[in-house]
């Protein structure tokens, strides 16, 4: 009973809780909507808004819906009765369009007020939310403000829905901003009565429905078209004495000439005899402006806020996409020329030949499947080897398997299911060389793999070695997908990072050790679910230099479908993610500890947390430039990253003597891949942030590897025999117990006895071309 209650206490120690993390999934959710309002919002003001000036000419549009005491009627119409007005005589309304502008409005009101006249301000409304001082200043000094839409669109062309919102955004946005609520409206490309079409007199009906008063125009200054100042004026005085209302623009563009004409115009008019007045007051309207509702000055201020907020979440994205791209590009030109450099160094010998006898070192825990393919390639290695097989406790035979072959050199330990980092610690204790082979149970070696891998000890200061691991199951999409990424990616990185000396991760599945280096670090730690991670950076902080040797391939199973890949993938980044902050240290640290920290640690950093971080950003920002920007523009932004993808892709395939047949799939690997690592390392950085435990996944396998025979094992005419999975697998929790302490060793550390003679005359799957597509 007291063995079982210290063996319950050890898997506190270690095992992890299995918290629900639903929360992160709705704040990423809540987060991810959030943007895509906000961009949706600053697409609509900004992109659909319409920069043609209002005095552009306009084709000729049929009038046969137009009442004719419309189209001789006065400028202010009351749509819903078909009633117009006029300003009285000798009464001059000025009135100004398509502001307010920071530059311009400032100069005209300062002209009125040193006139002492009063005018009207059609304003816009994504420009009064960007201005909302100006809005309250035109309000302030006793002029009157109107709508002029909310994104300048011409209302007589779009539909029913868009002109409500545009005219009830713009009400709520002059509430917000003033205080003030006005019927007063403007249509954008307005002009007098008689110009009015069938379209323009539905939006005008529509607006009076809705509760507004058409303002057109009577005299058109023509300042759009910039003439001169004194064309301006000429154009704005009146040839009688009928009450007039004057179109002008304090926005829109250069409107110097207006500020000039204003000058020349209010005196000379003044002199005449002629009284300027708001519209309101030309036509004795008694409600032109009144104060604005409660819940429409709050919705109105939640408005601009919500727009100015937009518009600084897109400033920050523009300028986060383009830091992302260029360190993207100089990521792609880095690996490229380490990459050659790479290869001109691995051209010149580590040095002596290194002919000493290897430990190999297999942890297996329910590895039936593949176990006898993986023993039987490491005793074919051309290099001499002992093969010794941790079983941790499992449940399926693998023991059993492993004991049955009776090869030499192959022996086998069973312990209680304790870990992985344990059962590589109990091989690492049991092993009787200097060299140590590490290798998961569901790996098979090419011959010369572990030859190749040790070669690089003959260097004192390189404590470790990473191998090329290769996926061998790579039928369908997503086997294809996941050899691109180990060549492309996981290779690619690791040439750099051996140019750069901080590679961060020796992979479980092919890697080589100095037992020296092993024992001054103190073997396997169980502290994160990345122990292949953990150990490499404690190795690198140990001074101890980690090298990649592309030329030592082994074959690997890599998931079969899209639910084992999120949990192989969750592990990994979840525990890359702890081994980083555990190392976080060699940040400060001087020597090789300093070149992980500054170099290994925030390429990680940079290139495996926060760039995946902002993909999704980056996903909805295409969307957003497809619907609102120049969509041709950003597919030739995605078909120039596409290529370079490409491009990289065939080179790393050169370098691995790979096909390239499977880059086909790149382009798809975007749109289900690319997004699926995207979320995996969100939800692991959620899960880390909040300090929740994961629990060890360990991968389904599914007998896809080969196991080599001898003439001995099998007919001549045989020559590969696929491994069977086991009838039934145990759901028992792999690697779920504490990692033991480190074990002593019980023989002389240095001393390493050869195995018998390798089996010869084996068939790989490199020789058959197998797993080659």
């Amino acid at each position: 009973m007291s063995k079982n209650r210290r063996r319950r206490s050890q898997g506190r120690h270690t095992s992890v809780r299995r918290v629900p993390l639903r929360t992160h999934w709705l704040l990423l959710t809540t987060l991810v909507l959030t943007l895509s309002a906000a961009l949706l919002l600053e697409g609509y003001t900004q992109h659909l808004f319409d920069e043609r000036p209002d005095g552009a000419p306009r084709r000729q549009a049929a009038a046969t819906s137009v009442p004719a005491a419309i189209a001789s009627g006065g400028p202010v119409i009351e749509g819903a009765a078909g009633r117009t007005a006029t300003p009285a005589p000798r009464t001059i309304a000025l009135t100004f369009d398509d502001g307010p502008d920071p530059v311009w409005t400032p100069k005209i009101l300062d002209v009125l007020r040193r006139n002492g006249v009063r005018a009207t301000f059609f304003t816009v409304g994504t420009r009064v939310a960007e201005n909302p001082d100006l809005a309250r200043r035109i309000v302030a000094e006793g002029h009157q403000i109107g709508l002029h839409g909310f994104t300048h669109t011409d209302l007589g062309t779009v539909s029913a829905w868009r002109r409500s919102l545009e005219l009830r955004e713009t009400r709520l946005v002059i509430a917000g901003a003033t205080g003030v609520t006005t019927p007063l409206l403007r249509p954008p490309y307005s002009a007098t009565n008689k110009a009015l079409g069938d379209a323009d007199w539905s939006a005008v009906v529509q607006a009076g429905q809705e509760g507004y008063l058409t303002v057109l125009t009577t005299l058109d200054s023509q300042d759009w078209r910039r003439p001169g100042a004194e064309a301006i004026a000429a154009a704005a005085t009146p040839a009688g004495s009928t009450g007039q209302i004057v179109l002008l623009h304090d926005a829109g563009g250069d409107r110097s000439q207006t500020v000039t004409a204003l000058e020349q115009l209010v005196p000379r008019l003044k002199a005449s005899g002629w009284t300027f007045a708001t519209v309101g007051d030309a036509v004795a309207l008694p409600t032109a402006v009144r104060s604005a509702g409660t819940a429409d000055r709050w919705q109105g201020m939640a408005l601009i806020a919500a727009l100015r907020t937009s518009g600084w979440i897109l400033d920050v994205l523009s300028w986060l996409l383009w830091a992302a791209g260029a360190i993207s590009l100089l990521r792609a030109i880095a690996v490229f020329v380490a990459a050659r450099r790479h290869v001109r160094m691995r051209r010149r010998p580590w040095g002596a030949p290194v002919t000493e006898p290897v430990s190999v070192i297999v942890p297996a825990y329910n590895e039936s499947a593949g176990i006898e393919a993986a023993v039987r390639s490491l005793l074919a290695s051309d290099h001499p080897v002992e093969v010794i097989v941790v079983d941790d406790g499992s449940t399926d035979g693998t023991a059993d398997i492993v004991e049955a072959l009776r090869l030499p050199g192959l022996r086998v330990i069973r312990q209680q299911n304790a870990g992985k980092p344990a059962a590589l610690n109990t091989g690492i204790a049991a092993a009787s060389c200097n060299l140590l082979v590490m290798v998961d149970g569901d790996t098979v070696f090419e011959p010369d793999a572990v030859r190749m891998l040790v070669q690089p000890f003959a260097h004192r200061r390189v404590g470790a070695v990473s191998g090329n691991a290769k996926v061998v199951n790579r039928g369908g999409l997503l086997g294809r997908w996941q050899h691109i990424e180990y060549v492309v990616g996981f290779n690619l990185d690791r040439r750099l990072f051996d140019l750069a000396e901080c590679m961060p991760t020796v992979p479980g599945a092919v890697g080589a050790f100095r037992r020296e280096a092993l024992l001054r670090v103190g073997g396997v730690s169980d502290a994160t679910l990345a122990e292949d991670t953990d150990l490499t950076m404690a190795l690198c902080r140990d001074g101890w230099r980690v090298v990649y040797e592309e030329r030592a391939k082994a074959w690997t199973e890599a998931p079969a479908s899209l639910g084992a890949l999120w949990k192989q993938r969750y592990r990994w980044c979840y525990g890359t993610l702890q081994a980083m902050w555990k190392h976080r240290g060699a940040l400060a640290q001087r020597g090789q500890a300093g070149k992980l920290g500054r170099r290994g640690l925030v390429y990680l950093l940079m290139f495996q947390v926060l760039l995946p971080l902002l993909a999704p950003v980056v996903d909805v920002f295409a969307v957003y430039g497809l619907v609102f920007l120049d969509p041709w523009r950003i597919v030739g932004l995605w078909t120039a990253f596409l290529l370079l993808q490409v491009l990289m892709g065939a080179y790393a395939f050169r370098l691995d003597g790979e096909r390239p047949g499977p880059l086909w799939s790149l382009p798809l690997q975007q749109f289900v891949h690319r997004q699926l690592m995207y979320l995996v390392v969100i939800q692991s950085v959620f899960t880390a942030v909040a300090g929740s435990r994961l629990r060890w996944q360990r991968m389904e396998r599914y007998g896809s590897l080969q196991v080599p025979v001898t003439p001995s094992d099998a007919p001549a005419e045989a020559q590969l025999v696929t491994a069977a999975p086991p009838a039934a697998e145990s759901r028992a929790e792999p690697w779920a117990g504490p990692a033991g302490p480190y074990g002593g060793h019980d023989t002389d550390p240095w001393a390493c006895h050869p195995t018998a003679p390798a089996p010869q005359n084996h068939i790989w799957p490199s020789e058959q071309g197998h797993p080659h597509p």
